[in-house]
């Protein structure tokens, strides 16, 4: 059964407006009793056409997710591999403390990057992007320890494309993503 799908409100008139709209999309396209990639699936496309639509029209080419490998043995072997996406052709896999991706999921922290040739160790899987910003997927352990499920990774083909207000945006959004990991 397909959900009626809300449109994003296009009359926001700020960027914090404009992903609280987004996030109220996101989360009436979220179905828990789906599988996970159904769910990154619909959330990647309403992110990707919602930062590429007018009005907003950012030059985004690409946006999807890295998923942490649940097989690795050792935190020195983690790393994450492709999730749905929107936008060409991407790496398929990205070791921990690799790249950008990878430093968001080493650190637990958001990674704002506003020209991808100055950052130390990018990995350019398309060389058209100028700049990105990657949000880690964040849910908590029985024990209470914080587990990196992923990332959500955005690249923009113009410098500087990503600001505080997207990076508090996008983490509300994130927010809202990882409860289909806590299941």
């Amino acid at each position: 059964m397909s959900p009626s799908l809300p449109t994003t409100e296009l009359s926001a008139t700020s960027k914090p407006e404009f992903y609280a709209a987004v996030k109220a999309q996101i989360a009436a396209v979220l179905d828990p009793t789906l599988t996970q990639t159904a769910n990154l699936a619909n959330v990647s496309s309403v992110l990707f056409y919602a930062l590429t639509d007018a009005p907003v029209s950012r030059k985004i080419n690409w946006c999807g997710f890295y998923l942490t490998e649940k097989t690795a043995e050792t935190s020195a072997k983690r790393r994450m591999v492709l999730g749905p996406f929107q936008g060409r052709v991407a790496c398929t896999v990205i070791p921990f403390g690799r790249g950008v991706c990878g430093t968001a999921a080493a650190t637990a922290e958001t990674v704002v990057v506003a020209d991808v040739h100055s950052f130390k160790g990018h990995i350019a899987c398309d060389s058209a992007s100028e700049s990105e910003i990657v949000v880690p997927i964040l849910t908590k352990d029985a024990g209470g320890s914080v587990v990196v499920e992923g990332v959500l990774d955005i690249d923009c083909l113009e410098q500087n494309g990503f600001d505080a207000e997207d990076k508090e945006g996008l983490e509300a959004i994130v927010a809202v993503i990882a409860d289909i990991f806590k299941a």
